[in-house]
C-alpha cells in the first residue's frame, strides 16, 4: 500500500512539472507585409510616432505639426505648434508620452521642449540655447520620470531628465557623464536612439558608443562598439532590447546605404559586449529597429528609407519584405505595427 502511494505521488510530480514547462517557443515565418496609407502630406517628414495607452497613434514633424489619430473615431487631429521665438521653423523628431501627457521636442537651435496643457494646448516647459544644441530623442521610464539625449554642446553629451512628470527637466553635467568624444551625438532619425527596459537604459551614438543606466539616469556607464563609425554619417542610428539582456542596434551610413558591412550588432549581456551580427549580409544602411512584442525576442523588424526587412532568428539573417522606405515604426501587436515616412504614415499588417 504504501509503496502505491508513493508511486502515485510521484505521478503527480512528473504531470505537475511537465505542466510548469514553458512550451517551446516557434518563431513565425512572415514572407509578407500589406501597407495601407491613412495619413499623406507630401510637406511632411514624419520621423517620431508613438502609441498611447489607448491605441490611439501620435506624431511630431517638421513645420511644427503634430497629431493624434483615434481607432475608435477613426480620424485624425492635426494641430500645428507655433514657435515662441520669432523666426524659428519649429522641426520635431523626439515625443515620448506618459498616462496623461504628450511630449514633443524640437531640433536646433534653441531647442524647445512642450507638454500637454492644462486647456488641450501645448505649453513650453524646457529652453535651451547653445549653437551646438540638438536634441534626437525621448523616452519615460515611468509617468514621473523622463530623459531626452542630445548631441555634444560641451565636453560630453547632452542628456536631460525629469523626475515630476515633465513639469521640468533639468540637465545632467558632464561630470556626472562619462568622458565625452569631440563631437558625439546621436543621429534624430526616427527617435529610437534610447531603449528603457524598467530602470535600464541604453543610448546609441554617432560614434558607435552605447551609454547604459542601471538606475534612470543617476549613474551611467559607456561602452565602444564594432559598429562603423569612422565618419560623421556612420554610427549607430537605433537600438532597441526586448529585456534585460537582449538588445539589437543598427545603423550604417545613409549616404552609403548598400553597405552592410559593420552595421548590424546585438548583446545577450544587457549591453556589456557588443558584437558584429548577420555580418556582410543585407540590411545595409536602416533608420529603426524594433523587436516584435511577445516573440521572445527572435523577432524583429528594421525600416529604412530603402525598405522594409524582417528576421526570426534574432537578427542572425534577415529577409527583405518591401522596397517601400520609412523612417520610423512602432508596433501595435505582434501582427499589426505603424511606420511614418516623408509624407506618410502607414499601417503594416504582417503575414
Amino acid at each position: 500500500m504504501k509503496q502505491a502511494f508513493f508511486v502515485f505521488i510521484g505521478l503527480l510530480f512528473f504531470v505537475s512539472c511537465k505542466q510548469d514547462e514553458k512550451p517551446i517557443f516557434v518563431p513565425r515565418t512572415i514572407s509578407e507585409v500589406q501597407i495601407s496609407d491613412f495619413l499623406e502630406d507630401s510637406l511632411l517628414s514624419i520621423r517620431a510616432i508613438d502609441i498611447l495607452d489607448d491605441k490611439s497613434l501620435v506624431f511630431a514633424s517638421n513645420n511644427g505639426a503634430y497629431g493624434l489619430y483615434s481607432p475608435i473615431k477613426r480620424n485624425w487631429q492635426i494641430s500645428k505648434q507655433e514657435s515662441t521665438i520669432d523666426s524659428v521653423q519649429l522641426e520635431f523628431r523626439s515625443i515620448a508620452h506618459t498616462t496623461t501627457d504628450f511630449f514633443m521636442l524640437s531640433v536646433g537651435d534653441p531647442a524647445l521642449l512642450f507638454k500637454t496643457g492644462d486647456q488641450g494646448n501645448m505649453n513650453l516647459v524646457y529652453l535651451e540655447e547653445h549653437p551646438k544644441v540638438f536634441y534626437d530623442a525621448m523616452a519615460f521610464w515611468n509617468d514621473q520620470e523622463g530623459i531626452a539625449i542630445g548631441d555634444t554642446t560641451d565636453s560630453c553629451l547632452s542628456i536631460i531628465v525629469t523626475r515630476d512628470g515633465g513639469k521640468t527637466w533639468n540637465k545632467i553635467p558632464c561630470s556626472n557623464l562619462p568622458k565625452g568624444i569631440e563631437g558625439e551625438g546621436a543621429f534624430a532619425a526616427s527617435n529610437t536612439n534610447i531603449s528603457i527596459v524598467g530602470d535600464n537604459t541604453w543610448i546609441a551614438t554617432t560614434a558607435g558608443r552605447i551609454y547604459s543606466s542601471k538606475d534612470k539616469g543617476v549613474s551611467w556607464d559607456v561602452v565602444q562598439t564594432p559598429i562603423i563609425h569612422e565618419k560623421e554619417t556612420e554610427g549607430i542610428y537605433s537600438l532597441d532590447f526586448y529585456d534585460e539582456l537582449n538588445g539589437y542596434a543598427i545603423g550604417g551610413d545613409y549616404t552609403n546605404p548598400d553597405n552592410n558591412k559593420a552595421n548590424k550588432i546585438s548583446t545577450i549581456d544587457g549591453g556589456k559586449t557588443w558584437s558584429l551580427i548577420a555580418e556582410g549580409q543585407n540590411p545595409g544602411y536602416r533608420s529603426c529597429v524594433q523587436y516584435i512584442p511577445n516573440r521572445e525576442g527572435k523577432e524583429l523588424v528594421t525600416v529604412g528609407f530603402k525598405g522594409i526587412d524582417y528576421s526570426n532568428d534574432g537578427g542572425n539573417t534577415w529577409k527583405n519584405l518591401s522596397k517601400e522606405g520609412f523612417y520610423t515604426i512602432r508596433f501595435l501587436n505582434d501582427s499589426v505595427a505603424y511606420a511614418a515616412g516623408q509624407g506618410r504614415i502607414s499601417k503594416l499588417n504582417f503575414r
